[in-house]
């Protein structure tokens, strides 16, 4: 398995995705949508989740196919970013159609950002602004780390971000993350340094350093995060929102295996990972365009927990430094230059 040519989730042919973002607010949006509707469904691993239309995502509940997902900032707030995409694809006349009537299926899920130093004194909801904008944006090429729904992203010692990975199958098949991390605990060992996803690492995507020499890791640090946001409880205010996405055909139920195989991105990636403060979860999608034998999804599900777990650690590495921070950045602490 190799990372595909852009390493993003858009190497998945047919997908596309666009971030929008206020940095007075300290937070953003990002929306995941394709050439035409793709199979959907999701898995919930965190205490703390915030959604729209996940019910629907159920492998038992009747609409198919869904034509984008939303990951926002701004908790509950943020919700509202879906309504923003929708209003953004009636006017394109794209949605399920019903009669005479066009309704966009956007499901999305949020994170908690509402203490992260940003301005949030508004007088009208901005995610719905946030929404439409992210979708109207939508490319092959998007940026990584302090950009979309990671803009205010915050792990538990570093500025958290947004990130990406892919890899191609030996059968051509192609698999994607794409990952707003913000969770309660690290994504780096005692010391900052070292990534937990470092055995996963391909080439120097995150870094290079390799793994962690020390033994005895696993012990929670004291969250910094946790001391900056003093004005919550140190188990909420958090949460990783993620998509994997495949060309192989999944059905329904398939694609809900999918995203709770990818889970194990999430551990791997994050110490400690799915907490009661956590509100973790996994969009597994599929454009199926490509026809696959049916034992294939034992080994599309595992390369989409590694892409995941190697996006969690790109969305760190790659955030930047930004007026009124919290947390300092990985990359401002470690220069490699």
């Amino acid at each position: 398995m190799t990372p595909g040519f852009k390493n993003l989730i858009t190497d998945v042919p047919g997908l596309k995705v666009g971030n929008a973002q206020d940095d007075a607010l300290k937070s953003g949006t990002t929306v995941l949508t394709a050439d035409k509707p793709f199979v959907a469904s999701v898995h919930v691993m965190g205490g703390a989740p915030g959604t729209r239309e996940t019910d629907l995502l159920a492998p038992d509940k009747s609409v198919d196919r869904v034509d984008a997902i939303a990951l926002s900032g701004g908790s509950a707030f943020g919700l509202d970013a879906c309504s923003g995409v929708s209003d953004a694809m009636r006017t394109e006349g794209r949605g399920f159609q019903v009669g005479q009537a066009i309704v966009p299926i956007i499901p999305g899920a949020i994170l908690f950002d509402l203490l992260n130093g940003g301005d949030k004194n508004w007088i009208e909801n901005p995610y719905r602004a946030l929404g439409s904008a992210a979708y109207l944006s939508a490319s092959q090429h998007f940026d990584l780390g302090t950009a979309g729904a990671g803009v205010g992203a915050l792990s538990a010692m570093q500025k958290g971000g947004l990130g990406s990975a892919s890899l191609v199958l030996e059968n051509g098949t192609m698999v994607g993350a794409l990952v707003a991390a913000n969770p309660l605990g690290s994504v780096t060992t005692p010391g900052d340094r070292h990534f937990w996803a470092a055995p996963f690492e391909i080439g120097n995507e995150f870094g290079g350093l390799g793994s962690d020499p020390a033994s005895g890791l696993g012990r929670v640090q004291a969250s910094r995060k946790a001391a900056a946001m003093h004005k919550a409880p140190p188990d909420q205010g958090n949460t990783t929102i993620a998509i994997v996405a495949t060309d192989a055909a999944l059905s329904k139920p398939q694609c809900h295996r999918l995203a709770v195989a990818a889970h194990d991105g999430i551990a791997r990636a994050i110490v400690p990972a799915h907490t009661p403060g956590d509100g973790d979860l996994v969009f597994g999608i599929s454009t199926v365009a490509r026809r696959v034998d049916e034992g294939a999804l034992t080994m599309i599900g595992h390369a989409a927990s590694i892409c995941l777990a190697r996006a969690i650690a790109r969305a760190v590495y790659l955030a930047s430094p930004s007026a009124g921070d919290l947390l300092p950045c990985w990359s401002a602490v470690h220069d490699l230059s």
